[in-house]
């Protein structure tokens, strides 16, 4: 089944420590500016973070409902402390908004009321997309290691239902119960001192020989590369894709988001996108790899994926 329907844009939750002011009023601009549609909220990778976000929250889904955006809160990726299972009890009992799991052990809770899952929860398979939409997830944001043709089988095998995939940003790779960004500034994670939020896009990490490798976000990992699938949309539009989600990065990410949309529009070619994205975050490696079964840090450009999903 093909549609020529145009998927939504989304923005996903701030993966970083983004101090309370700073958090805001990126979000109240994206309120005012941003042509996204859907915008994900709340802590998702350590639960010290929320003591920043909070005090916020409540005026940001304020300002993003009356600009007419469709607000869901996010899950922590990973809960290993009873405070941490209250605060995920919690979000899930009380709110008013749809809840987005990043983490299993909200799916219990979740059962049988609409929800949505994140890209941190590993659907690989319409197998599992369907038992997670019988449990009552109405959209599901496909993680970023997905190669095309696994993300065009979903899609062909459930075509009613909202698949999302993650389009921009360093992807999220693996969840610690530890803290190697802490550890490598000689702290430990209960005494961290949010030490995090000296890099508000990462600690980028090289290796021995100095080659770029991975970026650690407190006790997340995720890639040295930021994705960039823009100039990569156009079959997975065709076969149906529901959203298309921006992971924000400290960059203009109204920006960003302008140019997915216009590409996404047929207004702008993927490739003039690519180039002006690479002004709007410069010095940093965009990659492609994983869509196209290759390495997660590769680039295929245009000329080499006419056969995308084909292989």
């Amino acid at each position: 089944m093909t549609t020529t329907r145009k998927p939504s844009l989304s923005l996903g939750p701030v993966y970083f420590l983004w101090d309370g002011p700073k958090w805001r009023d990126f979000y109240f601009r994206i309120a005012d500016e941003a042509p996204v549609e859907h915008v994900t909220l709340g802590e998702t990778v350590c639960s010290k973070r929320q003591h920043f976000s909070e005090p916020h929250i409540a005026e940001v889904i304020e300002r993003l409902e009356a600009a007419g955006k469709k607000v869901t809160l996010s899950t922590l990726a990973m809960v290993t402390l009873e405070r941490e299972s209250r605060q995920v009890r919690d979000l899930i009992r009380d709110s008013e908004h749809p809840v987005e799991a990043n983490d299993l052990s909200a799916l219990g809770l979740l059962r049988d009321r609409p929800h949505s899952i994140g890209p941190l929860v590993n659907v690989y398979n319409a197998a599992t997309a369907r038992t997670l939409a019988a449990r009552g997830a109405e959209n599901i944001c496909l993680p970023p290691e997905l190669p095309a043709a696994s993300v065009l089988q979903m899609l062909a095998a459930m075509p009613d239902f909202s698949f999302e995939l993650f389009a921009f940003g360093r992807m999220p790779l693996a969840i610690s119960a530890r803290c190697a960004h802490a550890r490598s500034k000689g702290l430990t994670k209960d005494n961290c001192q949010f030490i995090c939020g000296e890099e508000p896009d990462g600690l980028p990490l090289r290796t021995l020989d100095k080659q770029s490798f991975l970026v650690l976000n407190g006790v997340q990992t995720m890639s040295n590369s930021c994705a960039v699938l823009v100039d990569d949309l156009a079959p997975l539009v065709e076969a149906g894709l529901s959203r298309v989600r921006l992971s924000p990065q400290d960059c203009d990410m109204v920006k960003v988001a302008g140019l997915y949309r216009a590409v996404l529009d047929g207004r702008m070619d993927g490739e003039e996108a690519i180039s002006e994205l690479a002004e709007v975050y410069p010095g940093v490696r965009f990659s492609n790899g994983f869509l196209h079964q290759q390495e997660g840090a590769a680039w295929v450009s245009r000329g080499r994926n006419a056969a995308m999903g084909h292989g």
